[in-house]
C-alpha cells in the first residue's frame, strides 16, 4: 500500500447534489413520462432513496429493489417503508467505503501490520475505541478516503 502515500486522490463526485433529479428523470424514461412520479414513489420514499444513495448504479438497484418489493407485498405506490426494508444497513460504514476505492482486508492487513481478526473485529464495532482510532488516524495519514 505504499502507493497510497505516493498518490492524490481526486473526489469525482459525479451526480452528487443531482440525485433527486437524476431520480425523477429515472422514473420519467421509465414510465415514458405517462404516469407521475408521486404514483410510483411518493415524495417520502424518493426523498430516502435519494439521500442515502450517492451514485447511479446505487439509485437504480435500490430503486429496482423496492419496486418489486412492491409488487411482491401488492404496494402501489411504494411507500417509504418499503424503500427503508430494501436499502442496505452496511451501505456506508468503514468496510463498504475502502471497498469502494478497492482497499480488502489483505491490503488493510498490510498497511496497518495487523492480524486479519483484528481488522475484521475493527469493521464489526468490537475494537476498543481508542485502537480503533488509532486505525483510523493510520489510514488517514497513509492518503486513504475514509
Amino acid at each position: 500500500m505504499e502507493f497510497g502515500y505516493r498518490a492524490d486522490v481526486f473526489t469525482l463526485d459525479g451526480i452528487a447534489g443531482s440525485q433527486r433529479d437524476y431520480l425523477l428523470w429515472l422514473l420519467s424514461a421509465c414510465t415514458r413520462g405517462k404516469v407521475a412520479p408521486e404514483a410510483i414513489l411518493p415524495e417520502a420514499a424518493r426523498k430516502l432513496l435519494t439521500t442515502r444513495l450517492k451514485t447511479p448504479l446505487q439509485i437504480q438497484k435500490d430503486f429496482a429493489l423496492a419496486l418489486e418489493a412492491g409488487y411482491q407485498t401488492g404496494e402501489s405506490p411504494v411507500s417509504a417503508e418499503r424503500v427503508e426494508a430494501v436499502l442496505s444497513k452496511q451501505l456506508n460504514n468503514l468496510e463498504a467505503t475502502l471497498a469502494r476505492h478497492s482497499y480488502r482486508l489483505r491490503d488493510l492487513v498490510e498497511e496497518l501490520d495487523a492480524e486479519p481478526a483484528e481488522i475484521r473485529a475493527w469493521f464489526g464495532n468490537q475494537l476498543h475505541p481508542a485502537r480503533a482510532n488509532e486505525r483510523r488516524e493510520r489510514l488517514q495519514a497513509a492518503g486513504m478516503p475514509i
